[in-house]
């Protein structure tokens, strides 16, 4: 199976952001799928011309059927520091759903 095309939303030396294509896993699965993670890593690997293994460390995750935004750490320095402000609570996440007709209730928690 052949992962979607990574669409790139900012890059620059310290962090890679991706909008993650639904049906596409963020990490943790079997080496011959793909995921955001190694769909990533091949992308840098290929612009940079990284002979060897690539450093992404993930710093957020969406679940498989979702799509949205993905902060990756392209150094483990950068990793390290985002990690803290994600633990501090100094990050603001923001989840927004699309949907078609109206709902009932207008609240609720959706849990796939």
């Amino acid at each position: 199976m052949k992962p979607p095309p990574l669409e790139i939303l900012y890059e620059d030396n310290h962090l890679l952001v991706v909008n993650k294509p639904a049906g596409l896993p963020t990490m943790g699965v079997s080496p011959d799928k793909p995921s955001l993670l190694t769909v990533a890593k091949d992308y840098v690997k290929h612009r940079y011309q990284k002979p060897g293994n690539v450093y992404l460390g993930i710093l957020s995750r969406l679940d498989a059927p979702v799509t949205g935004v993905v902060l990756l750490a392209r150094t483990s320095k950068a990793a390290r520091r985002l990690t803290e402000q994600f633990r501090e609570r100094s990050v603001e996440k923001t989840y927004w759903a699309l949907v078609e007709g109206a709902l009932q209730p207008h609240e609720g928690t959706c849990e796939n």
